[in-house]
């Protein structure tokens, strides 16, 4: 019905059980803020992910890949959204994931080479410098505060960057700096004695590689190779990466959120109280159907945007549409399977409480619902008054 590969029924059964049998069996809540812990599972996972043929789904075969279309990644991303490990092991997990589409799309042959290469093969991981502490560049990028000024064979930049997901650790970074022609993405190696990453920054969620760092660039030089693209056009690369991110989140998210129902529906069938189990009380019964009918929405409108972008058709009005509804319907999901298993859910003994709380940072990352529902509503009203 939604045109999938004549391979997909296979693979999707391969990244099953590799999600079953290796990846959720090595989950531990120890590694969800141990960053170096959770980098070496990390390691020892993907040499298997690539054994069992499931590795980079996102990737041209010619990169490595399995080169799979946008509506075959949606099934397969979901099924490996159900670990906090596979979509890292399979190399389908961000900030990596999509800045291989800026590489891709506007590096140069001799960028892809030195970083493109490395970060295809899992030898390096990199970062998306974006988001600046106050006054700077949030939820509006037009806020953009750090500055890169031309000099002789290349740039300076100063700036400072905050809660960017993979920078501890990562070999370079993709920095937007704003510049007299306009915003622009430069590639600083982590190396750079300019560049520095300054501290990571706890956070509610967990299973983020990398952690949440705050990065300081000071007179960092980089040469006029470093440039993405072009110069000025910063903000246009920046969206051209976010639009699918937005949607590969949404199809991990749908994975994991129907991993905690799962869960919770186990517990609710063998978990008996006022004589009865848990499964037989209507209000119970009232979540498990909510819960499905969110799940079966939320794929339903990331299946669509996925075949628009195989059609090669913009997505730049549903992507925000998807993403501010599976990022709300995925929230209800996780809240209501740990709401039916009470104190189980709040605990550790259960993956479902890491799986809550990764699931509200969802609606602030890659643009908060507000800011969303803002421009979909003026995009819309613009249309309407078009004679």
């Amino acid at each position: 019905m939604f045109g999938y590969s004549d391979r997909l029924p296979a693979l999707r059964e391969a990244v099953r059980r590799f999600v079953d049998e290796e990846a959720i069996p090595r989950e531990c809540p120890a590694l969800a803020h141990d960053l170096d812990a959770l980098e070496a599972a990390t390691r020892s996972l993907r040499a298997k992910a690539m054994e069992a043929g499931i590795y980079a789904p996102q990737l041209p075969v010619a990169w490595g890949g399995l080169g799979l279309s946008w509506r075959d990644r949606s099934v397969v991303l979901e099924e490996a959204g159900r670990s906090f490990l596979a979509p890292l092991a399979m190399n389908c997990a961000p900030p990596d994931q999509p800045n291989m589409i800026n590489l891709l799309a506007e590096g140069t042959p001799l960028q892809q080479q030195r970083y493109l290469v490395p970060l295809a093969r899992g030898e390096a991981r990199s970062c998306f410098a974006m988001t600046e502490p106050e006054p700077g560049a949030g939820s509006d990028p037009s806020m953009l505060q750090t500055v890169a000024a031309r000099r002789p064979g290349g740039w300076v930049i100063n700036g400072r960057k905050w809660f960017i997901s993979g920078a501890v650790g990562a070999s370079f970074a993709l920095v937007l700096a704003k510049t007299g022609e306009g915003a622009t993405i430069f590639i600083v190696d982590a190396g750079n004695p300019g560049y520095r990453v300054v501290r990571n920054i706890a956070s509610i969620d967990g299973f983020q590689i990398g952690g949440h760092g705050e990065i300081e660039l000071q007179d960092c030089f980089v040469d006029d190779g470093a440039v993405l693209g072009e110069v000025g056009q910063g903000f246009a690369y920046a969206q051209m990466r976010l639009e699918p991110a937005r949607l590969s989140h949404c199809m991990r998210f749908i994975g994991r959120a129907s991993r905690a129902m799962a869960l919770a529906q186990d517990y609710a069938d063998r978990r008996h109280s006022f004589g009865q189990p848990l499964a037989q009380l209507q209000q119970v019964q009232a979540m498990v159907a909510d819960s499905h009918i969110d799940l079966h929405a939320a794929r339903l409108m990331t299946w669509h945007a996925a075949a628009k972008l195989d059609a090669k058709e913009s997505i730049k009005h549903e992507s925000a549409m998807v993403k501010v509804f599976v990022s709300e319907a995925v929230g209800r999901v996780a809240d209501r399977a740990a709401q039916i298993m009470g104190a189980l859910g709040m605990s550790e003994d259960s993956p479902v409480s890491m799986i809550l709380r990764e699931m509200r940072p969802f609606r602030v990352y890659d643009g908060a619902s507000e800011v969303h529902r803002s421009t979909l509503a003026r995009r819309i009203l613009k249309e309407s008054l078009r004679p």
